[in-house]
């Protein structure tokens, strides 16, 4: 594990996320302090890119849950192999032999879902990924205060199990909810914004090494002043890099309207944005 801020942000650049001084400071505390990270930042800005980069620098296994409305306990923590619960039971039956309760709801019939599989990671501590919790309901919160606050997870018929190396954990969200504060309490806290033209170029660069320079600084540029538009929902990285990538495949040398226009469906994720960004490239990038 990087023992210095430097180290850390050296080895972020080296797995390909080009970190500045904020993110890697938040990153690096948290795996100094070993309390779990909420990054939070507009869609597109590089959140879950963080933990996928962590992950590489460790050289440990991602482990990482979608959150979504309606997300339950057990594809979360853990479930019950019913079908070997039920095949153990009637093979018990046929031989005529009893069975209880604690035979049926024992580890050999426990399925760990990805919580309780970072507990148990005994290969040094995982990276988990709560990505988009601010998806999931609140009651879902709730089942995460053990796991962040104790790195443990319960199973009432056996017991707690609690991590021997506690797992990097990182959450993101795109506050289309507000978080509980219970959750909060138990996270260190990060803003990711979106980056200045110059750095966005520079991991622009880094994500699509064939493009022409004059391209990326260019689109770059054009998506920083398109945030200014009151669009539904404004480009983020990941969707400046898909145009740029996009306009790399056309043979696209230097951003000129019509080639705009025709690729700013790589940008656009609703058709009273694409109207907007179309209007924007014809006055933008005229001639």
């Amino acid at each position: 594990m990087p023992e210095r801020l430097t180290d850390l942000i050296e080895r972020l650049d080296d797995a390909g996320y080009l970190a500045d001084e904020a993110i890697g400071t938040a990153l690096f505390l948290a795996l100094q302090l070993g309390q779990p990270l909420l990054l939070e930042g507009e869609p597109g800005v590089g959140k879950t890119s963080a933990a996928k980069a962590v992950a590489e620098v460790l050289g440990t296994t991602l482990i990482r849950l979608q959150c979504y409305e309606g997300i339950a306990a057990n594809e979360a923590l853990y479930e019950w192999n019913f079908a070997r619960q039920l095949l153990a039971a009637r093979t018990a039956e046929a031989r005529g032999e009893s069975i209880v309760a604690d035979d049926l709801f024992s580890e050999e019939f426990l399925l760990d879902r990805p919580l309780l599989r970072a507990v148990r990671h005994t290969d040094g501590p995982a990276v988990v990924l709560l990505d988009e919790i601010d998806r999931a309901d609140d009651e879902f919160e709730a089942l995460l205060y053990e796991f962040l606050g104790e790195c443990a997870v319960t199973v009432p018929e056996i017991g707690t199990f609690t991590a021997t190396h506690p797992p990097v954990v990182i959450l993101t969200s795109n506050r289309t909810r507000e978080l509980h504060d219970a959750l909060k309490r138990r996270c260190l806290y990060h803003w990711i914004d979106y980056p200045g033209p110059q750095r966005a170029a520079a991991i622009v660069r880094r994500n699509v090494a064939d493009s022409a320079q004059p391209l990326v600084t260019a689109a770059t540029a054009f998506v920083h002043r398109a945030r200014d538009l009151d669009l539904d929902k404004p480009p983020g990285l990941a969707e400046a890099i898909d145009w740029v990538r996009a306009l790399s495949v056309l043979g696209v040398a230097e951003l000129l309207g019509d080639a705009a226009a025709r690729t700013l469906g790589a940008l656009a994720k609703t058709p009273d944005d694409l109207i907007a960004l179309r209007d924007f490239a014809a006055r933008e990038l005229a001639g």
